[in-house]
């Protein structure tokens, strides 16, 4: 069995008092100090109340006692989350007054449904361990302390070290996550329990050939929308949940920052017939000389290497292999792997140089970037080759000869054939980063001088980027386009089509379609030739992104969007020679392909992202990113009748240094005939992500409506399914749902109400289409926090909070907050971070304190508002706040690799009203636009149910 998530089955039962509290885990860590019980003095806040400087901030405003964060001894836990029973608090700040002598909300007198009795059998500590802690209605702990969670994990095997499987021997069913039901309307969610992990998968005994903890797939790779699968078809529609993988198949920009084993022997084993790779689920027969494929059951032999290491010449112990121990591992791959020798790293620049990108400072800026990021370029194999071309109605080519040359001076050739455009002189168009390094750094130097005086406002981008794929088609590379224009002359020339009138109208889906066959058709076209497109796309005018972005979707690039850039603001030209230098570091995979494999019986049907579907299930990348995350739907074919089932996703790609290699993931689920195991062991987030990429596909299909449409009649399905299936058609005046999925509707209303697809005649086509791209491409964890933004109470953070964590040097971010206004309080300070922007919110009765400590003035009015950044000032606080807005973009603490330097926003309440209505937009919660409170959603939503 494996072993649960943390998060799990570790917190006290209600009454008990935290010593400590727990981590968020998509945030890196949490907070650790609790607050003092009712009562008591107040712990240690007030004990270094003189040694630390303290202020009470909001003291000066109003009473104590209404803050975000506010409890006895200054931090207070959301209600009903620890259990503990919460002190009244009129007001702002946790939730709403209640009694301190009632039970915890959400505690029954009954036993919750599907728990088991104290004293039955069943009853021991299996499945999720935390509902007392997070989830209310749970079961009491067992014991108190460690003992009881030495107990409790007793209950579960955790730790028990499963052997070798007997060959043949069916393993041991075991019972998979309890359900608990929760009410909807009269137990508040909580934004804290989108961090949590997702449900534990709960294995077999002796499910794996080793008893390794990294023997299963950990969710920073794969996710499974249903940690327990249903092993009929029938059974699948009826829970009408779906069935979908999301794979994430790299944690960072950077190995370094997160290795993978490596099998380096090139001792590859397969499967004959399903081509899978031997895995931690495999069986060994016949003595280990055969094993047993755990996809298709076929027997094959064991390769003679298996167990010998050819470098030392001596025999290995198999059982300290990798691919044995490891379900995510890398196999450097032999030579049959290959089609053609390794392909080099390949970076052509599309420069435009139209007067819109040399006023805006673009070009001077893009080519200072690259000049600065030379070292950072991934070069280890020395064959790393650059090209460039700029581009305004004419193409100039630029032939940059090698250091070694005498009097070598770089040349600019000007085509202006945009029809047919000809290479004119093949050979000194792609340089080797190595052998003409002077040279490169000389022509970025006097590249912005060039075209200083340029009045052109042409652009002709689609010839240029057919240009640029006869270019370096015979190498296969990435063209990489800097625009602040529309293409407006020679191919794929694009008209001027955003016509405000057609804005939150049913005619608007015609804006977000590609205005010209000729973006996607090239696409596909360059993904044959191993040619990946990345967009950086700068207008202050429309642009077509709708178009635009078809480049990257078939190619596996990404577009980045930055609407009315100008380097003139420090604060844009930093973000983006950041993202830009960060994302010229980035290690990427050349020639990718990604398959996933699977137990007989399933399918992989239908594939989301950006790359194009070559076959049913290979999809073609030809550069493959860091910072993206896939979606697999699988379908049920036949009845499932193994225990377990496994999904294996082989990524075959070459590294920047030039070498072949194939990244396994390989994920093992428990089966079920259980509707209740289904729901009990579903994953929120994935589920919000798999219906993201429905949404999005929805959207550039059937229009906006008819997306947000679809996504209310998902949530109002499953809310009737369970009612109707495993609530026993009473809901009881409430809304009752599982309390691992209670997230789930406001993910769908945050969803529903996101710039991608809120109704809303404010939203330009351009901007839309931007968060299309990035809602259809975003990793698991950055993409929850895009539909539902963080927002954290500064002012009266804890005392930990913006500080170093003791134990694992990571800032402490404060508790996060529901995004609601009924949040605020007028003297606050808060931070609302959606990971692509991050606002910091102040009040309009902050005290001049504040303002003096945080920003360095003392009235309101002198803040400068709008996008900027904090001042570095020599006060504690000053550096808490700035501490916690650097973790809050800290991604890869979260298992993420991501370029974004999220662009930071001073709003003043009594301020700019535009802008302060953008931020209040990512107030979910909150009525806005055309758009329905949560309240008033759970409310239509308990009616479409009743």
């Amino acid at each position: 069995m494996s072993a649960p998530q943390e998060g799990y089955g570790q917190y006290p039962s209600p009454g008990q008092q935290y010593a400590e509290q727990p981590q968020y885990p998509d945030q890196g860590q949490g907070y650790d100090g609790a607050g003092s019980p009712p009562g008591t003095a107040g712990g240690h806040q007030h004990t270094e109340h003189g040694k630390k400087k303290k202020r009470a901030y909001a003291a000066q405003a109003f009473e104590v006692g209404q803050g975000g964060n506010v409890a006895t001894g200054g931090q207070m836990p959301p209600a009903g989350q620890f259990g503990a029973p919460q002190p009244v608090v009129p007001g702002y700040g946790g939730y709403p007054a209640q009694d301190p002598q009632a039970p915890a909300y959400g505690a029954t007198a009954q036993p919750a449904y599907g728990m088991p009795q104290p004293g039955t059998p069943g009853g021991g500590a299996t499945g999720y361990q935390a509902p007392e802690a997070y989830y209310p209605g749970g079961a009491p702990a067992p014991a108190a302390g460690v003992a009881g969670i030495t107990q409790g994990m007793a209950g579960m095997q955790v730790g028990a070290q499963p052997g070798q499987a007997v060959p043949g021997a069916a393993p041991r069913p075991v019972a998979l996550n309890q359900l608990y039901p929760t009410d909807l309307i009269n137990q508040p969610f909580n934004v804290s329990e989108l961090s949590l992990p997702p449900p534990p998968i709960i294995l077999p005994p002796n499910s794996s050939v080793t008893p390794s903890p990294d023997a299963n797939c950990p969710p920073k790779y794969v996710r499974s929308t249903l940690n327990a699968i249903p092993t009929t078809n029938s059974l699948l529609k009826k829970s009408k949940l779906p069935f979908a993988l999301v794979i994430q198949p790299y944690a960072s920009l950077h190995d370094l920052d997160d290795p993978v084993p490596v099998v380096q022997d090139q001792v590859i084993s397969r499967c004959r017939r399903c081509r899978s790779y031997i895995n931690p689920y495999v069986t060994f027969l016949d003595h280990g000389h055969r094993w047993r494929c755990n996809m298709c059951n076929l027997t094959n032999d064991v390769p003679q290497a298996f167990d010998w290491d050819a470098a030392a010449q001596k025999s290995v112990d198999r059982w300290q292999r990798h691919e044995l121990n490891h379900a995510v591992v890398e196999f450097v791959a032999p030579q049959e792997y290959m089609v053609r020798p390794p392909q080099p790293l390949v970076y052509l620049f599309l420069f435009d140089v139209s007067y819109a990108a040399v006023s805006s400072g673009l070009l001077a800026t893009s080519a200072r970037t690259i000049l600065d990021s030379l070292n950072r370029i991934p070069n280890a194999d020395r064959r790393t080759r650059l090209g460039f071309i700029a581009v305004d109605s004419s193409l100039h080519y630029f032939s940059v000869p090698k250091d070694s040359e005498e009097n070598g001076e770089t040349s600019m050739l000007v085509c202006s054939d945009l029809e047919e455009p000809f290479l004119p002189v093949p050979n000194d168009l792609l340089v080797p980063l190595n052998e003409s390094r002077g040279q490169i750094e000389n022509f970025l130097t006097k590249l912005p001088d060039m075209f200083r005086d340029n009045q052109n406002n042409g652009s002709c981008m689609g010839s240029a980027l057919r240009a640029g794929h006869k270019l370096i088609s015979p190498l296969g590379g990435k063209l990489v386009v800097l625009s602040a224009s529309l293409p407006n002359v020679g191919f794929g020339k694009l008209e001027m089509r955003e016509d405000k009138k057609l804005l939150g109208t049913s005619k608007e889906n015609g804006l977000l379609q590609t205005a010209n066959s000729f973006y996607k058709s090239f696409a596909v076209e360059c993904s044959k030739n191993q040619v990946s497109i990345d967009m950086f796309l700068f207008s202050s005018q429309y642009q077509d992104v709708a178009s635009l972005s078809n480049l990257p979707r078939y190619t596996g690039g990404q577009t980045w969007f930055y609407p009315g850039w100008n380097a003139g603001r420090p604060e844009d030209a930093i973000k983006f020679a950041s993202e830009f230098s960060d994302y010229l570091s980035s290690e990427i995979g050349l020639e990718a392909v990604l398959r996933v494999r699977a137990t007989t019986g399933l399918r992989m049907s239908t594939f989301y992202g950006n790359f194009f579907n070559r076959s049913s299930d290979l999809c073609a990348f030809p550069a493959f990113p860091r910072d993206q995350c896939y979606v697999v739907e699988v379908a049920i074919d036949e009845s499932l009748t193994k225990n377990i089932v496994c999904m294996q996703t082989a990524v075959l790609h070459t590294t920047c240094n030039g070498e072949r290699r194939i990244r396994v993931m390989t994920l093992a689920l428990p089966t079920t005939t259980s509707l209740a195991d289904v729901y009990a062991s579903a994953d929120q987030c994935a589920i919000t992500t798999y219906f993201t990429h429905k949404a999005v596909e929805r959207a550039l299909s059937s229009g906006l409506d008819a997306a947000r449409d679809s996504l209310q009649q998902k949530v109002t399905e499953l809310l009737q399914t369970f009612k109707k299936e495993l609530a026993g058609g009473s809901m009881g005046g409430g809304l009752q749902f599982p309390a691992n999925l209670r997230g789930l509707p406001i993910l769908f209303l945050g969803l529903i109400k996101h710039v991608g697809l809120r109704k809303s005649s404010q939203i330009p086509s351009d901007l839309r289409s931007a968060a299309l791209a990035q809602l259809s491409t975003m990793p698991l964890p950055l993409l929850m926090q895009y539909i539902y933004p963080h927002l954290y109470s500064l002012h009266d953070m804890p005392d930990n909070a913006g500080i170093p964590d003791p134990e694992t040097n990571q800032i402490v971010l404060p508790p996060p907050l529901n995004l609601s206004s009924e949040r605020f309080v007028s003297y606050g300070l808060y931070l609302i971070d959606d990971s692509q922007n991050q606002f910091l919110w102040v009040g309009r009765d902050a005290v001049p304190q504040l303002l003096q400590d945080v920003f360095g003035v003392s009235d309101r009015s002198q803040l400068r508002v709008g996008k900027g950044s904090l001042p570095e000032l020599d006060n504690d606080f000053n550096e808490r706040v700035r501490a916690v807005i650097l973790k809050s973009r800290d991604y890869l603490a979260r298992g993420v690799g991501s370029i974004i330097v999220p662009n930071l926003y001073i709003v003043r309440e009594d301020g700019e009203p535009s802008l302060k209505l953008w931020a209040q937009t990512l107030l979910v919660e909150d009525r806005a636009d055309q758009g329905m409170s949560y309240q008033q959603w759970m409310a239509s939503l308990r009616e479409k149910v009743m």
